[in-house]
């Protein structure tokens, strides 16, 4: 199996979930090349786990991976697409729409939704021939409610709804799902103003933002053949938001 950018946060959750079911497991980094490794060992090591070089902007680099996997284990089975390119707007920076430099984000857009479409191309072929697979796309509850200076953001993540929904009918043994959480306590949320952090709290119906560890169990059974038949869904764990 292969999960992007699985060096932090939810995509370092969901590998050391798959890994404790025991699946083979290939992550992805883009600059933390030293993560990525020591991550590698807690998954059992070289035998169980590979850390490989990838950028959202080359498809290049995203063939690359993809082959990686395949000559190691044979295909990618399983494919969860975690990796962004961080595209909301600081407070700090925060201007309106109209005055956005367009051009760098733009291409913030465009990596965060053809970076997704050219890996799920890349692993889609094997994964039809071998009659099999599973394919988790990461998106945020922003794409469908939205949220101050997520303008570019959240039309990249709601991209992705579309396009799982045309993937269902892929058909072949591959079933295709996008999991959108909203504010889960990972690294960058804890380094968040704790006021904000109140506020969401406050608006999720629960009581309480969700782990990291919570939304990769639901990937694990997405991505699993325990999900038997459940495709072009867009899933919520996000305490009712």
């Amino acid at each position: 199996m292969l999960i992007t950018g699985a060096t932090r946060g939810i995509g370092r959750a969901t590998a050391k979930a798959f890994a404790q079911e025991g699946a083979r497991t290939a992550i992805t980094y883009h600059r933390s090349e030293a993560a990525a490794k020591e991550l590698v060992e807690e998954l059992g090591g070289p035998d169980r786990a590979c850390a490989l070089p990838y950028d959202l902007a080359d498809p290049v680099s995203i063939a690359a991976a993809v082959r990686a996997v395949e000559d190691r284990w044979g295909g990618v089975d399983v494919l969860v697409a975690n990796a962004q390119t961080w595209v909301w707007m600081n407070p700090e920076d925060m201007v309106p729409y109209q005055d956005f430099p367009m051009d760098f984000w733009l291409a913030r857009y465009r990596e965060n939704v053809e970076g997704h479409l050219w890996t799920v191309r890349q692993a889609l072929g094997g994964m039809r021939e071998r009659g099999w697979g599973r394919i988790v796309l990461l998106s945020s509850v922003t794409a469908t409610h939205g949220n101050h200076g997520s303008e570019i953001y959240s039309a990249a993540k709601a991209s992705l709804h579309g396009f799982v929904r045309g993937l269902m009918w892929t058909g072949d043994g591959v079933l295709a799902n996008v999991v959108a959480p909203g504010g889960t306590l990972t690294e960058s949320l804890e380094a968040v103003d704790p006021a904000l952090l109140e506020k969401a709290v406050a608006e999720t119906p629960s009581g309480r933002l969700t782990t990291a560890d919570e939304v990769a169990r639901l990937i694990v059974f997405l991505g699993s053949a325990a999900n038997g038949n459940t495709s072009g869904q867009v899933i919520h764990p996000a305490g009712g938001r």
